[in-house]
């Protein structure tokens, strides 16, 4: 494994590819750009046949350019870095901080390629990726590239073995509030791989990943407990809050959800019914009730009686 560090200071994990896989992909790519340049030269051969000597070497010269060293900088460059013997041997090149290649990368390799491969039939290139801790030839050194497997074998999924079962709920109150990330991460990778240590180094491991717990949390470590068993129940307690935690906020939401959709039915149940009228309790508030009158009415007033008809129309 190399460990990358990006632009944004995350370090990623990357198995690079050593000189057997470099070596097959290469010699599938020269195979290939060959092909194609036999294929060319042939073509160009028989067109240019009219043509004296002189030109003839110049197009041939210019074929060689194009082909064996034009061509795979362009193929890595449009394909960001998988080449046809990469892609059938699971590699890619990638820059130094895990990201794709450019065309001054392709470029600075192709170049490179052509002293280090083509002229010294890749003796350069062997010695400089067996130097190399990271397996990387002399172009990739000075085009700050380097070549990873995509395609790792999957291994068996890592699981952290459960504490024993007297020390299960015993952290209950213990306070983890300031226990770092990357020494939860140091646990928990100390505690899956704990059976493949050897037993003096993976006690001497436990015991100051214990220390380094104990002083977060301010808890001593109990009396007649292992260190490698409480660290197995202190990563055990936390997962137990994690999940308590999960559920309770799950809860929360769907009992929100519940209440409001209970007080719409609530109002849309009572949103259609008429309002209610007052019951007369007793007769004398039945009569109270029609002798008073109703505040803010107009008092009525009685018509003038009409006068009695004479016949007599007044002027106008």
């Amino acid at each position: 494994m190399s460990e990358l560090v990006t632009g944004e200071a995350v370090a990623l994990e990357l198995r690079t590819a050593r000189l057997p896989s470099r070596a097959l992909a290469v010699l599938i790519d020269l195979a290939a750009a060959f092909a194609v340049y036999i294929a060319v030269s042939v073509a160009l051969l028989a067109a240019t046949a009219s043509l004296d000597d002189a030109a003839v070497a110049a197009i041939s010269v210019a074929t060689f350019l194009l082909v064996l060293v034009g061509g795979p900088i362009a193929v890595e460059t449009l394909s960001h870095g998988r080449s046809l013997g990469k892609l059938a041997c699971g590699l890619r090149v990638v820059r130094d901080d895990g990201g794709p290649i450019r065309f001054r990368h392709a470029l600075v390799r192709g170049a490179m390629g052509v002293i280090e491969i083509l002229a010294t039939f890749g003796i350069v290139a062997c010695v400089a990726s067996l130097v190399s801790a990271r397996g990387r030839r002399l172009g990739d050194v000075f085009a700050g590239t380097l070549v990873i497997r995509e395609r790792v074998p999957a291994g068996r999924a890592s699981y952290v073995p459960p504490p024993p079962p007297w020390l299960v709920g015993r952290f209950s109150e213990l306070d983890l509030s300031g226990v770092p990330d990357g020494l939860w991460l140091a646990i928990r990778q100390y505690l899956t791989r704990m059976g493949q240590l050897d037993p003096q180094v993976g006690a001497a491991m436990a015991e100051r990943l214990a220390g380094e717990l104990v002083s977060c949390t301010g808890a001593p470590l109990p009396h007649g407990v292992p260190p490698g068993a409480y660290l197995a129940a202190v990563v055990h307690e936390r997962q137990t809050r994690d999940v308590r935690r999960a559920f309770a906020a799950g809860g929360a939401g769907a009992s929100a959800g519940f209440a409001g959709g209970s007080g719409q039915q609530a109002v849309a149940s009572v949103g259609p019914r008429q309002p209610a009228v007052p019951e007369v309790r007793d007769t004398y508030n039945a009569e109270a009730a029609v002798a008073r009158p109703v505040v803010g009415a107009e008092p009525e007033v009685e018509a003038p009686p009409a006068p009695p008809a004479t016949g007599f129309v007044p002027p106008a």
